[in-house]
C-alpha cells in the first residue's frame, strides 16, 4: 500500500512519486490550498492538495482529525521551511487521497495530556501518540541490544515453563487450575529461578532469557503484576565473575541505545554501608545528602526520645543536614514528619542553625531545651551543619530509622532541587541472608531461598542465622534497583539447612523442591546469576517515571486492564469444568 514512510521523506525522494499511509495529524485551509499533516510511526510530512485537482481537493477538504489515509503524490521542496520536523524542507503534492477509515468522536486528542485512566482505557490512541511511540521504540531497541550482546558472547537463549509449581511465597503466585487434574493447580512463575539452576546442572554453562514473570502483589509506579526480566545464569563462577560481565553488558547497552556513558567501573558498597549512609539498599547517589549517626553525642541526655535509642544496641539516632533549610516553614517541616510517619516514624525532630558561634542561643528548635552546649557542638561537628542549615532527626529501631530517614532524604532532595541530572550506577553487596519477622516469629529470605550464604558451613549458619551474610548483590541506578542476583546454593545439605531455617519442613521441601534437591546431588557446579527488570531499564532510558509508560498494555495500580476489562467473571459452566467453586467475598 505504501512505498515510503512519512517521517523518512528527504532530499533523495524529491521528484519521485510516493505512496504514503498514516493518520491526519492536522488539516489547514490556506487561500484555496489544503494542507494535511500525515503522520506514521516514523514522523510527519506535509501533504498539499491543490484546487486544480478537484477530486483530491474535495477529499482533502473533508479530512478529519486522525482519519486513516493513503496518499499518492510527488515529493517537492517546500517554499516555507519548517525546521521543527525532520521532513520540514519537503512536501508531497497529492495526486490521490483515499480515506481508509474515518476517525470520529475521539475521547481525547493526541496532543492533549489525558489522565491515566483515560490513557489506559483507550490505550490504542495513547500508544499512537508520538511520545509513546518514541518510548516504546526505545524499549524495542533495548531488547534488541541485550540479545545482540549476549548472543555474541555465547549465552544460550532457552525458554523455561510458564506453567510451573507454586513457590514457598505462594500468596504471591497467580494460580492456574488444571482441567485434566481436578483440584490441582499450576502457578505462573515469579521468575525462572529453579529452572535456570537446573540448566546449569545440566551443563548449559551460560543461559539467558527475556522472560515473562508474574507476581500477585500490591503495585507501585515501578511494579506490575506481569513483567519482563532479562534472566541470566552462569556455571563455575563467583560473585565478581557475574558482576564484571553484566556490568559490561549494561554499560555497553546504555551507550548503544541511549548514548549514555556510565562509570567504569561501577562503585561498590555493602548493604550495611548503604543503609547506614542513605537509609536505603538502593541509594540514589545523585543526591549529595547522607544520614549521620549522632547516637554517641546524645547518649547522656535526659531526653529519652534520643537517649533511649542511642543506648539500645538495636537503636539508632540519625540526623540529616538540609543545606539552606533555615528557610523551611513549619508546614514544610510538618509535611516531612507526616511523610516519615508513613514509613514507621513516631516523630521527626528538627533544628535550625542561625548562628553556630552562639551555641544554643544561635539555634531554633523544639528540642533545643533538652540539649546542652557540648551535645549541640558535637552534633554540629558530626553533621557539618553550617549557619542557615537545618537538621532533621530520626530516633528509634535501627532498621525503622533508616527506612523513614531514607524516605525523608529523597523527599527533601526532590523538593529542594538537590537531585543532579546525571547517571549514578552502583553495586550493593553483602546483604543479610535472612530477616526476622516478629509477627510470624520466623526468618524470611531477603533475596530468595536459593541464595548461598558467605559462610560455607551448615552448622555455623544454623548457629547464628540472624547475622549471616549472603552472596547476593544488586545493581542500582539513580535510586532504582535494576538488577538483582546471587551465587546460588549448589550443595544439597546447605539447601536443606536453609529450607529448615525458613520454616520449610522436609515434607514441604520434598513436595515443592524435590527435583532440585535431587539435581543438586548429581554433581551440581558452583553457579550464580542475575535478573534485570527490562521494564525498569526501559523506563530509565525513556525518561519516564512509571513503567506503565513503557509497557504496551499495562495494568492499573489495582491490577486491572481498563481496555479489556480484565480480570472478569467466569461463567458457571467453565468453572464446573475446572472443578472450581467461587465463594462470595463477603
Amino acid at each position: 500500500m505504501r512505498s515510503h514512510y512519512c517521517g523518512l521523506i528527504g532530499a533523495a525522494e524529491v521528484g519521485q512519486r510516493v505512496a504514503l499511509c498514516g493518520w491526519a495529524d492536522a488539516r489547514r485551509d490556506h487561500g484555496g490550498v489544503v494542507f494535511v499533516d500525515l503522520r506514521d510511526h516514523e514522523g510527519i510530512v506535509q501533504i498539499v492538495a491543490d484546487p486544480d485537482k478537484a477530486d483530491v481537493f474535495a477529499i482533502a477538504s473533508k479530512v478529519g482529525y486522525e482519519d486513516c489515509l493513503r496518499v499518492t503524490g510527488t515529493v517537492r521542496v517546500r517554499s516555507n521551511i519548517n525546521d521543527k520536523i525532520p521532513t520540514g524542507r519537503f512536501e508531497v503534492v497529492a495526486e490521490s487521497i483515499e480515506l481508509l477509515n474515518a476517525a470520529r468522536d475521539l475521547p481525547f486528542a493526541l496532543h492533549e495530556n489525558p489522565n491515566e485512566e483515560m490513557r489506559l482505557k483507550y490505550r490504542y490512541l495513547d500508544l499512537r501518540r508520538p511520545a509513546m511511540q518514541k518510548v516504546m521504540r526505545t524499549r524495542v531497541k533495548l531488547v534488541q541490544a541485550l540479545r545482540r550482546w549476549l548472543d555474541a558472547r555465547g549465552f544460550q537463549d532457552i525458554e523455561t515453563p510458564i506453567l510451573a509449581n507454586a513457590t514457598p511465597e505462594g500468596a504471591r503466585d497467580y494460580l492456574v487450575p488444571s482441567r485434566v487434574h481436578p483440584g490441582q493447580f499450576y502457578a505462573l512463575p515469579q521468575s525462572p529461578q529453579q529452572f535456570k539452576q537446573i540448566l546449569m546442572i545440566a551443563g548449559f554453562d551460560r543461559y539467558y532469557q527475556i522472560a515473562r514473570c508474574f507476581r500477585d502483589e500490591d503495585l507501585r509506579a515501578d511494579r506490575q503484576p506481569e513483567f519482563t526480566q532479562l534472566d541470566m545464569e552462569f556455571a563455575f563462577v563467583g560473585e565478581r565473575d557475574v558482576q564484571d560481565c553484566v556490568e559490561a553488558l549494561i554499560r555497553d547497552v546504555f551507550l548503544d541505545v541511549g548514548g549514555i556513558e556510565l562509570a567504569d567501573p561501577f562503585p561498590r558498597m555493602t548493604w550495611l554501608e548503604a543503609m547506614t549512609r542513605y537509609g536505603s539498599d538502593k541509594p540514589d547517589l545523585r543526591i549529595d545528602l547522607e544520614l549521620v549517626d549522632v547516637a554517641d553525642a546524645v547518649k547522656g541526655l535526659d531526653f529519652k526520645v534520643f537517649s533511649g535509642p542511642a543506648n539500645d544496641p538495636d537503636g539508632r539516632v540519625a540526623a540529616l543536614r538540609v543545606p539552606g533549610g533555615h528557610e523551611l516553614s513549619r508546614k514544610q517541616l510538618d509535611d516531612y514528619a507526616a511523610h516519615a510517619a508513613k514509613f514507621g516514624a513516631k516523630g521527626l525532630a528538627w533544628l535550625k542553625v542561625e548562628d553556630a558561634a552562639k551555641g544554643l542561643q544561635g539555634v531554633h528548635s523544639p528540642v533545643a531545651k533538652f540539649l546542652d552546649e557540648a551535645t549541640l557542638a558535637a552534633i554540629l561537628q558530626e553533621t557539618g551543619a553550617q549557619n542557615g542549615d537545618a537538621l532533621l532527626f530520626g530516633a528509634g529501631k535501627w532498621k525503622t530509622v533508616g527506612e523513614f530517614m531514607g524516605a525523608v532524604r529523597l523527599k527533601v532532595a526532590r523538593e529542594r532541587g538537590l537531585v543532579t541530572q546525571t547517571w549514578k550506577p552502583l553495586w550493593v553487596t553483602d546483604f543479610p541472608m535472612f530477616e526476622y519477622d516478629e509477627t510470624e516469629q520466623r526468618y524470611f529470605a531477603l533475596h530468595h531461598p536459593f541464595t548461598a550464604p558467605k559462610v560455607d558451613d551448615t552448622a555455623a549458619l544454623q548457629a547464628d542465622p540472624g547475622h549471616a551474610v549472603s552472596r547476593g548483590y544488586d545493581m542500582v541506578l539513580n535510586g532504582h534497583e535494576i538488577g538483582g542476583g546471587s551465587i546460588r546454593i549448589h550443595r544439597p545439605d546447605m539447601q536443606s539447612a536453609v529450607f529448615g531455617l525458613l520454616g520449610i519442613g522436609e515434607d514441604e521441601a520434598r513436595a515443592k523442591f524435590g527435583f532440585l534437591l535431587d539435581a543438586l546431588k548429581c554433581g551440581a557446579p558452583p553457579h550464580g546469576g542475575i535478573a534485570f527488570g527490562v521494564d525498569r531499564l526501559a523506563m530509565l532510558m525513556g525518561g519516564t517515571e512509571a513503567i506503565r509508560d513503557v509497557i504496551a498494555f499495562p495494568k492499573t495500580t489495582s491490577a486491572q486492564d481498563l481496555m479489556t476489562d480484565a480480570p472478569s467473571p467466569i461463567d458457571a459452566k467453565q468453572l464446573a469444568e475446572l472443578h472450581i467453586q467461587v465463594l462470595d467475598p463477603e
